[in-house]
């Protein structure tokens, strides 16, 4: 059991502007599923409602050092996955969804700039995604573009390749360990597995 298990919302704010992954984790691991549900009963896409959530997180851990709170931690991730959500839906409905969404000026401030810090920090990961690619040797990164890119089978990339089925699974696992180590040390793991879990699901 994580030592933060226990701690409150406040106390998880407060070492979470220090730095402490432990207690974004903590935090994820409260929250995620409230969020989820959510945004997954406004919007028609299960991946839709997942990235609205990991964005939520995203910014939370950005924008850490100068969050400022005036309501609850639960109010506020509300309203950020609110935002979130209004952002993905069509046009037509979003209007309508604002009407019925309860948003005090201070925290649509908050949760707008949220929303660009969230949008800001994937980028920056995937950049760092792709320069890490850039780095892998010739052929494991040739299998990396094959699969990922390409969206090749591992049959077909062997036969491609001329090589065996079991050593493409190896340059894609070793694609992996090479992508999550060098993100890990940019953002916290549990939001680098949660950017990565798309690219590499069969290894996640």
């Amino acid at each position: 059991m994580s030592i933060f298990t226990n701690w409150s919302d406040l106390e998880l704010i407060a070492s979470l502007k220090q730095g402490h992954e432990g207690a974004l984790t903590e935090i994820y691991n409260r929250y995620w599923d409230k969020l989820l549900s959510v945004a997954s009963n406004r919007l028609a896409s299960d991946h839709e409602a997942e990235e609205c959530v990991q964005d939520v997180f995203l910014s939370l851990w950005r924008r850490r050092e100068e969050l400022v709170l005036t309501h609850t931690l639960s109010t506020y991730l509300g309203a950020a996955v609110k935002y979130q959500v209004i952002n993905r839906l069509d046009k037509r409905y979003a209007d309508k969804y604002l009407q019925t969404t309860e948003l005090t000026p201070e925290m649509e401030h908050a949760v707008q700039v949220e929303a660009a810090d969230s949008s800001l920090l994937e980028k920056e990961l995937l950049q760092r995604l792709e320069a890490t690619v850039a780095k892998l040797p010739a052929k494991c990164q040739m299998v990396y573009r094959l699969s990922r890119e390409e969206g090749r089978t591992n049959k077909e990339i062997a036969q491609i390749l001329v090589i065996s089925e079991k050593t493409v699974e190896g340059h894609l696992t070793k694609a992996f360990h090479d992508i999550r180590n060098n993100l890990s040390l940019f953002a916290p793991l549990i939001l680098v597995e949660e950017v990565l879990r798309e690219v590499f699901q069969k290894f996640h």
